[in-house]
């Protein structure tokens, strides 16, 4: 895992918390819990391959 890598993690969190406030004070808390969950779900298909190969590396050096 590279930095840029953690850098669009960042910048993704940051675009997604300053959305979720500017839509709760607006009194739009159904779109900014949406926008939250949209943000959750875009990071976690981004860290799938990553995890996928750390469990290929623990299962090649424990001979699971």
């Amino acid at each position: 895992m590279d930095i840029t890598f953690l850098l669009k993690i960042a910048a993704i969190g940051l675009i997604v918390a300053v959305l979720y406030q500017v839509l709760a004070r607006s009194g739009r808390e159904e779109y900014a819990m949406l926008t939250a969950l949209t943000g959750i779900i875009v990071i976690l298909a981004m860290l799938l391959p990553n995890v996928l190969e750390l469990l290929n590396s623990v299962e090649s050096i424990f001979n699971i």
